[in-house]
């Protein structure tokens, strides 16, 4: 079982022109190697793999790769090399959206890794070793359980982060909880239970829609390339931040709340991209983050012992709980009335019954399966 954990660290001045420069020298690296690979394809019909870049990275660096640690150089060559992988395979496929690796500015290359060594967690001091960068302050706030195996460095705005990925061999006994419970999702209701028990739909972005609607009409009139919009542009993006972390930790404590209360969790198999094509309601579905929160309800449930299924929606809405007769009703009708046993009750715990009592084919038994766990969030 592979877990990540995300700190917070606080770099001083110096500190953080290394970790500034190390960013720029990974990605003038990334955009060359990328360059490189599409012209010697135009010229010669080549293909240059990961180990050419590699083998003359290592005989020919310049003065400011020569200041970054030597993985992380080759991390970034693998990084491009991925996603070449990444769009060959979807080619294969046929996908529609193929995506072609392109090249990136300043703000679109955000993070650097040390894949193997380069890094140590200095407890005593609460500070965390960095190859040529330092001992830089953390907030190490819980313990790492299991062998580390990568460090990664993030810059998120104007704060920076790591995310220490480690590896925990043990595997959790099942839950001894036998209570199942269907969820339905909703936007009017965050979520129902079919045990009548509801989440309130929190609305972050609704909160806090004008205060980044003000905050994006001001980065608008800024200049291209001044210094005024690059401030706008933090102050942007630290509104988005704040929303992101409000729904993280409102996911974060609804996610422990179901895996601590039951055993058993099911959900729809929701098509959220189909869903988002709605422009009415795609700004409410997109902020609501239902499949972020069925992606934190399975990570937490391998380490309970929990077992999380996902079922077909087909009809779940429409369905009588109590005849199992079909009663359609549109979007604004938020009561289910049965016209044939007579049944009345709320729309959306009629649609949590018929979950929990739909066998699902796509269930994830969450004892023993081997998870990438991201506890990122929970973690300022």
């Amino acid at each position: 079982m592979i877990k990540s954990y995300k700190y917070r660290i606080y770099p001083n001045k110096e500190q953080e022109n290394k970790l500034n420069n190390t960013l720029t020298t990974c990605r003038y690296l990334y955009n060359n190697a990328l360059a490189e690979r599409i012209n010697k394809y135009k010229e010669d019909k080549i293909s240059i793999s990961y180990i050419d870049q590699q083998n003359y990275l290592s005989k020919n660096k310049n003065e400011y790769q020569k200041n970054v640690q030597s993985q992380v150089l080759q991390n970034s060559l693998k990084r491009l090399d991925k996603s070449f992988k990444n769009f060959f395979r979807r080619v294969k496929n046929g996908d529609n959206k193929v995506g072609f690796p392109r090249f990136k500015s300043q703000n679109r290359y955000n993070s650097f890794c040390y894949p193997q060594s380069g890094y140590k967690i200095l407890k005593d001091k609460n500070k965390i070793y960095l190859s040529k960068i330092g001992e830089v302050k953390i907030k190490y706030s819980r313990e790492v359980v299991g062998t580390i195996k990568t460090c990664s460095v993030i810059k998120d705005s104007d704060q920076w982060y790591v995310s220490l990925t480690a590896d925990n061999f043990i595997v959790p006994e099942k839950t001894k909880n036998t209570q199942e419970v269907g969820i339905d999702v909703g936007i009017k209701m965050f979520a129902t239970m079919s045990d009548g028990t509801t989440i309130d739909n929190h609305r972050h972005t609704k909160k806090s829609e004008n205060k980044l609607s003000k905050e994006q009409r001001r980065l608008s009139r800024k200049k291209k390339g001044s210094n005024n919009r690059s401030k706008q542009r933090l102050i942007v993006a630290r509104t988005h931040r704040i929303i992101r972390n409000q729904r993280n930790d409102f996911l974060h404590k609804v996610s422990t709340k179901l895996v601590k209360k039951y055993g058993k969790l099911v959900f729809e198999d929701l098509n959220i991209q189909g869903m988002v094509k709605n422009h009415k309601l795609a700004k409410h579905i997109a902020d609501c983050s239902w499949d972020k929160l069925i992606q934190y309800c399975q990570y937490k449930a391998v380490e309970a012992g929990v077992e999380v299924v996902l079922v077909n929606p087909r009809n779940t809405t429409q369905k009588c709980s109590a005849c199992g007769e079909i009663v359609k009703k549109d979007l604004s009708v938020r009561t289910h009335c049965c016209k044939h046993c007579g049944l009345v009750m709320d729309r959306d715990l009629n649609a949590a019954i018929n979950i929990k009592n739909t066998v699902g084919t796509t269930g994830i038994h969450a004892c023993g399966d081997s998870v990438r766990l991201d506890l990122s969030s929970s973690c300022q």
